[in-house]
């Protein structure tokens, strides 16, 4: 495997960066995932502007946009796979131990991985930790993800896949790595941004090429919505056949069969779409 890193693609036994690189020690970087397939990304412009969005909301000097996309072609043509994980990460770079940044600039490091496509539906639990829609890092792709390996780990501990919070006053977030859907009399719906979850690619691909409503929902809509479905850059659009200990269809109820048609419709048609 070769990586980017810092200016050139480097072996994986020498793609190094400080172990003082304030991404390591305190989280402060962000990063995409991209979806590749067969050496083509989907919506990569939409995932460097939030890139740029995430690194602004840090702090983070405005990353090289230009560099980043040579690092994925770079990536990409070294690694080839029929279905990929492009993951772009963009740290503090070089710093004192601590909080405070250093001086020495900032660290780009690219890399892809091989993935598979994932099932038509999957499992979800509810756990009770929440989503801080105030926070500072609120609706930013950083680096500082413990929480989330800590809900993920308890999902996986129940056979799911995804673990869905809510927020500090109850409603229906996001997952660990998607955006969350239902759908209640035939109208889909999702929480909006306000909410405190992520601004997800798919997401908003998926709200205007479906036609979904941003609606703030309870965490209990989740007991009657008749259908859920996920979406996120590896799931695309994904159903939900259980969530907690209540089952939903084995198969992708009707409105999430034609959310997942569309969107691989429209996907097809344009690998880089623009949502301006």
């Amino acid at each position: 495997m070769k990586l980017w890193v810092n200016g050139g693609l480097r072996d994986a036994e020498t793609a190094l960066v400080s172990v003082l690189d304030h991404g390591l020690t305190v989280g402060d970087g962000v990063f995409e995932t991209v979806k590749a397939e067969r050496g083509e990304t989907f919506a990569l412009t939409l995932h460097l502007e939030r890139l740029a969005r995430s690194a602004r909301g840090l702090g983070l000097p405005e990353p090289d946009l230009d560099e980043v996309r040579r690092a994925c072609a770079a990536v990409l043509a070294a690694n080839p796979v029929e279905l990929g994980r492009l993951r772009i990460t963009y740290t503090g770079g070089l710093s004192p131990l601590g909080s405070e940044r250093g001086d020495a600039g900032t660290s780009l490091v690219v890399a892809v991985g091989a993935t598979t496509r994932r099932a038509d539906t999957t499992a979800v639990i509810t756990v009770p930790w929440t989503r801080n829609e105030r926070g500072a890092l609120t609706g930013l792709k950083t680096t500082s993800y413990a929480e989330n390996v800590v809900a993920l780990a308890r999902a996986r501990e129940q056979g799911a896949t995804e673990a869905l919070f809510a927020n500090t006053v109850g409603q229906l977030c996001e997952g660990t790595g998607s955006n969350v859907f239902v759908v209640i009399d035939g109208t889909i719906h999702t929480p909006p941004v306000s909410s405190g979850c992520l601004a997800g690619i798919t997401r908003a691909l998926a709200v205007r090429w479906t036609g979904a409503r941003e609606t703030e929902l309870p965490l209990d809509v989740l007991e009657t919505a008749d259908e859920i479905f996920l979406t996120s850059t590896l799931r695309d659009v994904q159903g939900v056949h259980r969530v907690d200990g209540r089952p939903l269809t084995a198969e992708p109820g009707p409105v999430t069969a034609k959310a997942m048609r569309i969107f691989d419709e429209r996907a097809a048609l344009d690998r880089d779409p623009r949502l301006g």
